[in-house]
């Protein structure tokens, strides 16, 4: 192999590379987006959560005594 043939190789991997790395860098990027877009969604979520589901505890007004008092 000459020189010029092995150069022409490694800049035919380095654009490979460089490729690759833009493809996974854009998936990331994605993916990111994704991600926060879910998280406030489920913030939003917990947050409708909590102000309706009823407060399990009954006051002392509802508490009823047991029997044997």
């Amino acid at each position: 192999m000459n020189l010029e043939t092995r150069i022409e190789q490694l800049e035919m991997k380095v654009a490979f590379q460089e490729d690759n790395i833009e493809t996974l860098n854009s998936e990331i990027f994605e993916q990111q987006r994704k991600l926060q877009l879910l998280s406030e969604q489920v913030a939003i979520l917990a947050t409708k959560l909590k102000e309706h589901t009823p407060n399990q505890l009954a006051s002392e007004k509802e508490e009823m005594r047991p029997p044997h008092y």
